[in-house]
């Protein structure tokens, strides 16, 4: 007889950071119920299936309130949201009653909703729904499909990526940039000692790390091996000939104690960051809230000057 196979027990919470490595795009799936009202809901878990038939899937948690709705539904749509949909994105995230009021849409050929101004949409009949575990299945049959050339909303990590705004802040190099990192190692923020105070590592470009005013050249330097994820912060500081183009990172460390041999480097746990001896006051405010949101497991993208801008609020893609 074969020996019974032992199932590992995961940790729910890192097993859900794990996944969220991966860069998904936002979408909302809608469609009409029996009473003849619009129902969606935001989702990240979806995916090409086939190009012969042309099919298309979205997961549903059999939690979700939507689950009974879209289980039995015979028809449903896809729009992909566009980068500046957020709001699209949070209002189909709550719990709302009113979330079709709240946006543009117009009706399909199935008669599912699909919200204007989408980065694509795919209007779908229901081909097929998959039981499998705390959630379901749901393939669609492509009937009709638009595409525009806007620029996806992305999501990983818990944060919404602005690919435009990145593309965007690279293109901001020479004596005028500068480009920093928001390091996170194991036991806290990573802050480098310096004569004005402690400050994040910063180069006046991102590449390359052969150029020592890079700050992958700065990183390089000090021994750490950082893996940088998406933009947090751009911002202008100062005016006239002083102006500055800011551009901040957010990203991670390794474990290793060895990195860290650099008496310069400080690695501070972020319910104990000494702000008064942070001397930038606009690096301050961006740091303070960077431990705001790091606290919520939920992070926006800043763009503004030093003084002021917008950060746009996340919701929680289901």
């Amino acid at each position: 007889m074969s020996e019974p196979i032992i199932e590992q027990t995961f940790d729910t919470l890192e097993f859900r950071r794990a996944l969220g490595a991966f860069v998904t795009g936002v979408t909302v799936v809608t469609t009409i119920q029996p009473d003849g009202s619009p129902r969606g809901f935001t989702a990240n878990s979806f995916s090409s299936v086939s190009l012969d038939p042309p099919l298309i899937l979205v997961c549903i948690a059999k939690s979700a309130s939507s689950h009974a709705v879209f289980s039995t539904a015979d028809h449903f749509a896809l729009s992909v949201l566009a980068e500046d949909q957020k709001a699209v994105s949070g209002v189909f995230a709550s719990k709302s009653p009113e979330k079709f009021a709240q946006v543009a849409w117009r009706a399909c050929a199935t008669g599912a909703p699909v919200i204007d101004g989408a980065a694509a949409s795919f209007d779908c009949r229901t081909h097929q729904v998959v039981d499998a575990g705390d959630h379901i299945v749901l393939i669609g049959r492509v009937v009709d499909f638009l595409h525009s050339s806007a620029s996806p909303l992305g999501y990983c990590r818990g944060a919404y990526v602005n690919f435009s705004l990145s593309q965007d802040a690279l293109a901001a190099t020479g004596a005028r940039a500068q480009v920093g990192a928001i390091l996170e190692h194991r036991d806290g923020l990573v802050l480098l000692e310096t004569k004005d105070g402690l400050q994040l590592p910063t180069g006046v470009r991102l590449e390359p790390e052969t150029d020592a005013g890079s700050l992958r050249g700065v990183l390089k330097k000090l021994g750490l091996a950082a893996h940088l994820d998406f933009i947090f912060a751009v911002f202008e500081c100062a005016s006239g000939p002083s102006a500055s183009v800011r551009v901040y990172y957010r990203g991670r460390v390794g474990n290793s104690h060895a990195a860290m041999m650099d008496s310069a480097i400080h690695v501070v746990p972020l319910s104990r960051i000494p702000w008064s001896e942070l001397r930038d006051e606009a690096v301050r405010s961006m740091l303070q809230r960077y431990v705001r949101e790091r606290s919520e497991d939920a992070f926006g993208i800043y763009v503004g000057d030093s003084e002021a801008g917008q950060v746009q609020a996340l919701a929680t893609a289901h």
